[in-house]
């Protein structure tokens, strides 16, 4: 997403000066005022969040920096697109849901590929936020059949939302379905003759590792987690790398491999804490000193 050539700043400047606002109030708890004036200079840009959060606070919509200073909309999607992923990221399925919400009779959202999009996204916080797996499988078949029929091979997003499905199953116990689901999706990105997001192999991996795991399955679990870490390593793509080691981590520890286990959790550690992500770092921990104290 790029602001370049949408005459930003100037916006900007005249959305904080119509809310009476400086540029100290403005930048509160977003970034730093001298961020503000730069942005307002056009000397830099602000991330996705961060125009997400000084829309809220302008009370505008996040479009409103979009369609005033160009006709071309589609990059507007691409911005609410990208802004969804990263709360996906973050597991910040509240966020998501807010959006979703808003834009779903949004015109440009009708487009297939962007309403795909959004009803997957909302299959997934029905999910978290409700609890109702059903409604959530349902949501997600529903995106998935919009562009996707048996036995014709997957697009990448439609294995993406395939993964999707494996991990509700997983995560409301169904782990055989989780399992078989993960394989297919496994086997369906092979066959593609080249995968534009590598994390897409990692959501796979890491999300097998975890079902294998929890029906008892550790050696085969580690097959998966270390097919995880070293794409994360070839791709130098350090997304789910933390977690790959801490999978890595209990389940030789499960096995009976007590310094080996203690090694991958403490690699864990150290990567979260790299990533800034104190709260996966602080969690690791404590489960290292339980699991170590009984064992």
């Amino acid at each position: 997403m790029s602001l370049v050539g949408y005459n930003f700043g100037e916006i900007l400047k005249s959305s904080r000066a119509f809310k009476r606002l400086t540029e100290a109030q403005l930048a509160e708890g977003i970034c730093t005022e001298e961020d503000i004036i730069q942005f307002e200079k056009e000397e830099k840009y602000p991330t996705i969040d961060q125009l997400y959060k000084m829309a809220l606070k302008l009370d505008v919509e996040l479009n409103h920096f979009f369609d005033i200073a160009s006709t071309n909309t589609y990059n507007y999607a691409i911005a609410v697109t990208d802004l969804i992923k990263k709360y996906k990221r973050e597991r910040d399925y509240a966020a998501i849901d807010e959006i979703t919400k808003k834009e779903q009779d949004n015109p440009l959202f009708k487009h297939t590929s962007f309403k795909q999009f959004l009803i997957w996204h909302q299959g997934i916080c029905t999910y978290y936020l409700e609890e109702d797996r059903e409604k959530s499988i349902g949501l997600l078949n529903e995106a998935l059949s919009m562009t996707h029929q048996e036995p014709e091979k997957m697009t990448e997003r439609e294995i993406e939302i395939l993964t999707s499905m494996a991990i509700i199953e997983k995560d409301s116990g169904n782990l055989d379905k989780a399992v078989e689901l993960f394989f297919k999706a496994l086997n369906q990105l092979s066959e593609l003759p080249q995968v534009q997001d590598s994390s897409s192999w990692l959501r796979i991996l890491y999300g097998l590792a975890q079902a294998l795991s929890k029906l008892e399955r550790y050696e085969e679990s580690l097959i998966y987690c270390s097919k995880g870490i070293d794409t994360c390593i070839y791709e130098e793509n350090m997304y789910l790398f933390g977690e790959l080691y801490y999978q890595t981590g209990m389940n030789c520890i499960k096995l009976g491999k007590l310094d080996k286990g203690k090694e991958y959790l403490e690699k864990a550690v150290a990567i979260f804490k790299l990533q800034r992500n104190e709260k996966f770092a602080s969690l690791v921990t404590t489960e290292m000193e339980k699991l170590l104290k009984y064992c």
